[in-house]
């Protein structure tokens, strides 16, 4: 019988686990669907209230105030663009991505590392990896 209940026990964690994979996944597809169109209101909604955003290449860390009011700018930049994703690694809900931002005249290989906690983003940081996405 202890057997059988340790067996359920380590079901259920793997299970568990799966689905929080799952749902990290669900929330960066979501990210890079609502950052390709620069909308505000489904990033707000993804981001948590005290998210920090880091952009290692820049030097600048960004609240979620912040980085919601510098969509306009990325509106810009965005137009006519195309990026493409892969999630590299999930576990303990750290997510790590590589993307290719895919503007018109240019593109670059990024690594992003998402916090994930309650469905929403706590952490964010990005850095570039190559100037174009050859090794997409």
């Amino acid at each position: 019988m202890a057997c059988r209940s340790i067996a359920f026990a380590m079901a259920a964690l793997l299970f568990s686990l799966t689905t929080t994979h799952a749902d990290d996944s669900a929330i960066i597809n979501r990210w890079y669907s609502a950052l390709m169109v620069a909308d505000r209101t489904e990033l707000a909604d993804l981001l948590a209230d005290g998210v920090r955003i880091k952009l290692d290449d820049l030097g600048v860390v960004q609240s979620k105030q912040e980085f919601i009011a510098s969509i306009d700018e990325w509106q810009g930049a965005v137009a006519g663009a195309e990026i493409r994703h892969r999630i590299e690694k999930s576990e303990g809900g750290v997510t790590t991505v590589i993307a290719c931002y895919d503007f018109p005249s240019n593109d670059m290989l990024i690594q992003e590392t998402f916090a994930v906690a309650d469905n929403r983003i706590t952490a964010s940081s990005q850095a570039s990896i190559a100037e174009t996405c050859d090794d997409y």
